[in-house]
């Protein structure tokens, strides 16, 4: 009688043991509730636990990333566009990531969520497109401020994609097509003044002097005699052979 009394009483602290004992790795925290208060946050490593009277939430330190999923946005500029994120974010605070706030990884996507549409409603499109990654450090410090009081830290924030519908697209293309047709002109136009420009100071120097002018002349027939042609007919000015005939 007395062997099965001892048999039971072991049986019970093994069993007692068992539920009591916790190991937590180094990248995880416990936060500890004694009759439903707080006492404190343990680990790593090896964690008692008294069964029934404390119960022991288990909190993961690592980087968590999180996939914000695509949302409905319309910008300053009204056009409907469709973006997804996704947020890196890790607890430093276990004590309140449990207590503060109840499912802190939920908390924290409905917050990534609406603040995505927040602030992408407050830029037009152009903006969206051209400098995302201002954008992704707006909303990384506006999300981190507001989930500092939940002992969360978000370490970035990434855009991934903004995606337009078919229409607005071919608009877009249009619209860069006229702006790079828009550019050559400018360019071209630019060009034919600097040109011009040229070719009038050129002009203004040989006006200057009227062998210059002929010298020139002879530099153009010996360019075109380069040419594969088989004769090269070209005026020759009576100018010219009155100042050879003075030579001579």
């Amino acid at each position: 009688m007395i062997s099965m009394t001892l048999l039971y009483i072991l049986g019970f602290i093994i069993v007692l043991l068992i539920f009591s004992i916790r190991i937590l790795r180094e990248y995880e925290r416990g936060v500890v509730f004694t009759l439903g208060r707080f006492t404190g946050v343990k680990g790593p490593g090896l964690i008692i636990i008294i069964p029934g009277i404390q119960q022991m939430v288990q909190v993961d330190l690592r980087t968590i990333v999180l996939d914000v999923p695509t949302q409905d946005v319309i910008s300053h500029d009204n056009v409907s566009v469709h973006v997804n994120a996704v947020v890196y974010f890790r607890v430093i605070d276990p004590q309140k990531a449990i207590i503060q706030v109840e499912q802190f990884h939920d908390a924290t996507s409905q917050l990534a969520q609406t603040t995505l549409r927040s602030v992408l409603g407050q830029h037009e499109l152009d903006e969206m497109l051209a400098e995302r990654d201002k954008l992704n450090i707006d909303i990384q410090q506006i999300l981190d401020k507001q989930t500092d009081a939940w002992g969360i830290k978000i370490s970035n924030v990434e855009i991934k994609h903004i995606d337009l519908d078919e229409n607005m697209t071919r608009a877009i293309a249009r619209q860069a097509e006229a702006e790079r047709e828009r550019r050559a002109k400018v360019i071209h136009a630019t060009g034919e003044l600097q040109a011009s420009e040229s070719l009038l100071e050129a002009a203004n120097i040989l006006s200057k002097n009227p062998l210059s002018i002929q010298l020139r002349y002879l530099q153009t027939l010996s360019d075109i005699s380069g040419e594969k042609t088989n004769s090269i007919v070209f005026p020759f000015p009576i100018e010219f052979m009155d100042l050879l005939k003075k030579k001579t």
